[in-house]
C-alpha cells in the first residue's frame, strides 16, 4: 500500500496502525505539480491518506491517477476534504478544484479524533459555519441578478442549508471537548453540507466571500497555516460587512477553540483591500467581496 501523509499526523496516529507500506509520501503543498512530480515510481495496490485535508485531497489525486482503491482515515474533523469527490489545489494565488473522487472507504475512530489537538480537532465546524456567510452572498447576488443560470438563488436550499447550520451552532460545545457524539453530529453536518452541494452542483450556499478571503489572506501570511484559521475569521469579517450578526458563529468557533486573533491585523487591512481587485481577477461568483471598494 501506498501511505500519503503529513509529519505530524502520522506521528501521532502511526502506533495504533499496522498497515504493510510499500510507499509513503509526506504531502507538503497543494499543488497539482507537487503531487504530479510523485507519480514517478509510484507503486502500490491501495492508497491510504492519513491526516487532515491535505493528505486527504492529495491521496485522491494519486489514486485516481493510478485508477486504485483510496481509504481514508482522518486524524481531526479540520475540514470536509475527506467527504468530497474533489481535490483543491493552488494555482496563481488562488484554490481551484479539480475533478478526483470520493475516498472508497473512510474509516472514523472517535478515540483518534477525540486526542487530535484541540485547535483542529473540530474545526471543520468553519466549513459549515460558512454556510451564513455563503447563502448571504448566493442571495445577495440573485438581487443584483449576478447569478449564473445555472447557479440560481433557491429559497428551500438555501433553508436546508440553514438547519445544517443549527445543526453545527448545536454541538459546537460538545465537538469542542472532544466529546464523541458532538463529533459525530459535527460529521453528519458536514456530510449532510457536502450532499446537498453535490445535488445543487456547486457550493454557493457554502462558499462565498469568507472563503474568498481565506484565499487572498494565505498569499499575504504564507501556505501552511490550517484551514480554518483563515476562514474563521473570514466568516466573522464578511458576516460584519453584510450586517449580520456573527456572535453566535464567533461563540460556535470558539467553543472548537479554532483561533481567531493569530492573523496580523496589517495582513487583513491588506487582504480586505486588495479583494475586490481579487475576486474579479478570479472570475469568482459575485458576493459581497465584490462591493468592497478595496476599503480596510
Amino acid at each position: 500500500m501506498v501511505l500519503v501523509t503529513s509529519g505530524p499526523a502520522w506521528e501521532a496516529i502511526k502506533h495504533r496502525l499496522h498497515l504493510p507500506i510499500i510507499l509513503q509520501v509526506d504531502i507538503r503543498e497543494a499543488t497539482e505539480a507537487s503531487w504530479a512530480s510523485m507519480l514517478e515510481g509510484f507503486r502500490g495496490e491501495v492508497v491510504y491518506s492519513v491526516g487532515g485535508g491535505l493528505p486527504a485531497d492529495a491521496g485522491k489525486y494519486l489514486a485516481v491517477k493510478h485508477s486504485l482503491p483510496m481509504v481514508c482515515l482522518p486524524t481531526a474533523i479540520s475540514v470536509d476534504a475527506f467527504l468530497t469527490w474533489a481535490s483543491g489545489v493552488r494555482v496563481e494565488g488562488c484554490i481551484q478544484y479539480i475533478e478526483t473522487k470520493v475516498p472508497d472507504r473512510l474509516f472514523i475512530d472517535f478515540e483518534v479524533l477525540t486526542s487530535a489537538p484541540a485547535q483542529i480537532r473540530a474545526a471543520g465546524i468553519c466549513d459549515v459555519l460558512s454556510i451564513a456567510t455563503g447563502s448571504w452572498d448566493w442571495q445577495f447576488a440573485e438581487q443584483k441578478c449576478m447569478n449564473e443560470p445555472d447557479m440560481a438563488y433557491i429559497p428551500y436550499v438555501a433553508q436546508a442549508a440553514q438547519a445544517i447550520l443549527n445543526g453545527v451552532l448545536d454541538c459546537a460545545e460538545a465537538a469542542g471537548r472532544g466529546d464523541p457524539a458532538g463529533l459525530k453530529q459535527l460529521l453528519d453536518c458536514l456530510a449532510l453540507e457536502v450532499q446537498l452541494c453535490n445535488q445543487l452542483g456547486h457550493a454557493r450556499p457554502e462558499e462565498g466571500s469568507e472563503h474568498y478571503f481565506a484565499y487572498a489572506l494565505e498569499n499575504i501570511v504564507g501556505a501552511g497555516k490550517p484551514h480554518a484559521d483563515l476562514l474563521g475569521p473570514g466568516i466573522l469579517i464578511m458576516a460584519g460587512f453584510q450586517g449580520q450578526d456573527a456572535k453566535p458563529l464567533e461563540k460556535a468557533m470558539r467553543l472548537c477553540q479554532v483561533p481567531l486573533d493569530t492573523l496580523p491585523a496589517e495582513a487583513i487591512n491588506a487582504t480586505l483591500h486588495e479583494l475586490p481587485a481579487y475576486v474579479r481577477r478570479h472570475g469568482l461568483p459575485y458576493t459581497i467581496a465584490h462591493e468592497l471598494k478595496g476599503k480596510p
